[in-house]
């Protein structure tokens, strides 16, 4: 979880290959409203999150049958953490934190997003920071980032 930018898709992919389980990316689940809206520099409200978030929280629920999934997602606040983690008992939060300058400048190197550098003020806006999980900083090597995650993740689970 994180602002757009900081790594999730990435990060999340990479974790799941470690872990040999599914990856999904929210950001495919998004109806064409909010794709719109974000294609217009409009940021999105709790409105336009809510049934996306629900789609996810079912995503989460069903993947639990089986080996679990990583799912790359903003989840920006912790209502919206609670409307995901509803129908599980067990979530491992994982947030990727960085720099204002460095996500920005991440997004604005990267193509054929609909989230452009424009928008990542109002997704720190609305971050709200969760005192619980694995908080990683994104200014280390992708292989340290997994490294980390994986350590943490057994300490958590041994």
């Amino acid at each position: 979880m994180g602002v757009s930018g900081c790594g999730k898709t990435t990060i999340a992919k990479l974790l799941a290959t470690e872990l040999a389980i599914q990856f999904c990316d929210a950001d495919d689940f998004h109806p064409k409203s909010n794709i719109t809206k974000l294609k217009n520099n409009t940021p999105l409200n709790d409105d336009d999150r809510k049934p996306w978030l629900e789609t996810l929280s079912m995503l989460i629920k069903e993947s639990s049958k089986f080996n679990g999934i990583v799912l790359a997602c903003s989840a920006l606040k912790e209502s919206y953490r609670k409307i995901l983690s509803k129908y599980t008992g067990k979530i491992e939060w994982i947030y990727l934190t960085g720099s204002f300058e460095t996500i920005n400048k991440r997004i604005e190197n990267r193509e054929q997003h609909f989230m452009k550098s424009i928008l990542l003020q109002s997704q720190f806006d609305t971050l709200e920071i969760p005192s619980y999980g694995i908080h990683i900083d994104i200014e280390q090597e992708e292989k340290e980032i997994i490294t980390e995650i994986i350590e943490k993740l057994r300490a958590n689970n041994a």
